[in-house]
């Protein structure tokens, strides 16, 4: 289990590359940061393989889950060549199962979320239909106390006014302003060095199920409410 604990290394050596975020420090530290980098695949193929015991997970293996260190900063004005976090998603299996899991662990900045980040003109308008049709079924996962003490509330960027095609006045306008529909839980660095964190980790993307099964339901059945092949 010992390999499933994010040592503190982890988190200093994403402290020195932020204070020296430059292509010669980081080339002088290459071998550290490639041992850094083999616990981190080391946790990451654990909190996988957790993951598949509550969900069905496309995504091989912690290679694939890893995103790269190098930012691409070709329309960036911060020319700083390297992420100073370590972050990775997790693809649900299958057409049926909606919504992405992701991590993102830095110094001050952990936390566990999971969603539907850029949802396409047609899911965004299946979900604000199935909402304005019968909100009942997202207001009760999102204000379930499990969900609460997650997530507290739900998160995403929102318009400032109705979308086009909903009433201004509808009781659920709140949840119809929604453009994103997120959720995310902070730890601080004390509880991501802890031994149980690998574990909190992945009982917080299992208490996304509801929502996420949800959200599944609406993106995949046709207007009569059956499963799309």
């Amino acid at each position: 289990m010992s390999q499933l604990i994010l040592p503190a290394s982890t988190f200093d050596f994403m402290k020195q590359l932020k204070q020296n975020n430059n292509r010669d420090w980081f080339a002088q530290h290459k071998e550290a940061y490639q041992q850094q980098l083999e616990l981190m695949e080391a946790f990451t193929a654990g909190l996988l393989n957790l993951l598949n015991t509550h969900d069905v997970i496309e995504t091989p293996g912690a290679k694939k889950v890893l995103h790269r260190i190098y930012r691409d900063i070709r329309f960036s004005k911060d020319k700083t060549p390297f992420k100073t976090n370590w972050s990775g998603n997790f693809k649900r299996a299958g057409k049926h199962r909606r919504g992405g899991y992701y991590f993102h662990l830095e110094p001050g900045n952990t936390f566990i979320a999971g969603g539907f980040w850029a949802p396409d003109t047609p899911d965004l308008k299946r979900i604000r239909d199935d909402i304005a049709f019968d909100a009942s079924p997202l207001k009760q996962i999102v204000g379930s106390k499990e969900f609460t003490k997650t997530f507290g509330v739900l998160k995403g960027e929102q318009l400032k006014t109705a979308p086009k095609g909903y009433a201004a006045d509808h009781e659920a306008i709140e949840l119809l302003r929604y453009k994103q529909f997120l959720v995310r839980r902070r730890f601080t660095d004390e509880e991501a060095l802890s031994p149980d964190f690998i574990i909190k980790a992945s009982d917080t993307f299992k208490n996304m199920r509801p929502f996420f099964d949800y959200m599944s339901d609406v993106l995949t059945a046709n207007v009569n409410g059956e499963e799309e092949d």
